[in-house]
């Protein structure tokens, strides 16, 4: 989620997969979401039990893992070039979900179609926007990259009004994506003619938050009823995106010098907790309170990666940022907003990646 991040995220993938997959119009970040969420199968799984772990210390603790993803990529980028940062990444958070699935004895999915769908959703939900969030952060802030993130709901708002035909539109959601736009020419300090701004850096972040509701419309359309559980197919997604990163980062840069402590060990808590823990989190949340409840964790992620990114890495924050950022936040909510009892109701939606 993420960043993502993701999904992403529920609302969000960051990385973010559950049962139940985010709509298109839904978050970020992060780290990064997973179309395990359309398997038929995947919300079958037998008798539910209760965590140990009250639902509402592992939200707090999802909300802190994506919300510092942005933090991470930035250490991670000071150390290696930003297709290493990712590759690690991918690395990382796959071999968490690989134990995962070899405990529960998932089988991975088994048709050609399948494995192929896959690689589409791994490119779109992970090995891009993961990419172009390390790239960003080489020349933006963590605080702005977070901030740009969240911005993953109104763009798939957008997209949802041409590519999901039976996802109407209403008057509030509309409304949601105006003052979205709105929010974020007030981060970017438009009124200054966006200066002190690095043009390519923002686009970048940007780019990668669209990257995720391309991911989830395509995956939504593709995935549906395959058969497999959430965490095979997530874990799968993840493999695929690994693979295109390590047949990309080669050509792109050379072996790293050395492998610096700090960095090293951000790249590794970046995929083992923000892209491996954060799935298995999400997806208990949404089993456990379901999706509405476990999608609020979209909103936290730009208020902790602002906290994270001013206090612990001394970055500057203007008094637009945080202003804009509440108004993304505001048109971002009001896009998910559900027709009342009693209207025709939209399709189900799926519940990344956050960054």
């Amino acid at each position: 989620m993420s960043a993502p991040p993701v999904p992403p995220t529920l609302p969000a993938p960051p990385v973010p997969p559950a049962p139940t997959a985010p709509s298109a119009a839904r978050a970020a970040d992060a780290p990064a979401p997973s179309p395990a969420s359309l398997s038929s199968s995947s919300s079958s799984a037998g008798p539910a039990h209760r965590p140990a772990l009250d639902w509402r210390l592992r939200f707090a603790a999802l909300s802190l893992i994506w919300g510092f993803s942005f933090l991470l990529i930035k250490v991670g980028t000071d150390g290696y070039a930003p297709f290493q940062v990712t590759l690690g990444r991918l690395l990382s958070g796959t071999a968490v979900l690989a134990v995962a699935m070899a405990v529960k004895r998932e089988r991975l999915p088994r048709t050609a179609r399948t494995w192929g769908h896959l690689a589409v959703a791994a490119f779109f939900l992970n090995a891009l926007p993961f990419s172009l969030f390390a790239y960003a952060e080489l020349t933006i802030p963590s605080t702005l990259a977070g901030i740009c993130n969240a911005t993953s709901p109104l763009w798939g708002m957008a997209l949802s009004l041409v590519a999901l035909s039976e996802d109407r539109p209403t008057r509030r959601r509309v409304a949601g994506l105006g003052l979205g736009f709105l929010g974020v020419l007030t981060v970017l300090g438009a009124w200054q003619g966006f200066s002190g701004l690095d043009f390519t850096g923002t686009a970048m972040a940007l780019l990668a938050s669209l990257s995720y509701p391309i991911g989830w419309i395509y995956v939504r359309r593709t995935l549906a009823g395959s058969g497999s559980s959430t965490l095979a197919l997530t874990g799968s997604q993840l493999f695929l995106g690994t693979v295109q990163l390590a047949l990309v980062t080669p050509l792109f840069t050379s072996a790293p010098a050395g492998f610096p402590l700090l960095p090293t060990l951000a790249v590794v808590a970046l995929g083992a907790l923000g892209t491996g823990l954060a799935v298995l989190l999400q997806y208990g949340l949404v089993t456990e309170v379901g999706p509405t409840t476990a999608q609020m964790v979209t909103y936290f992620i730009p208020v902790i990666a602002t906290a994270a990114g001013v206090t612990l890495l001394g970055e500057d924050l203007s008094w637009n940022t945080p202003v804009g950022a509440l108004v993304v936040l505001a048109g971002a909510a009001l896009t998910q907003s559900r027709p009342r009892a009693g209207k025709v109701p939209t399709l189900p939606e799926p519940a990344p990646v956050r960054r």
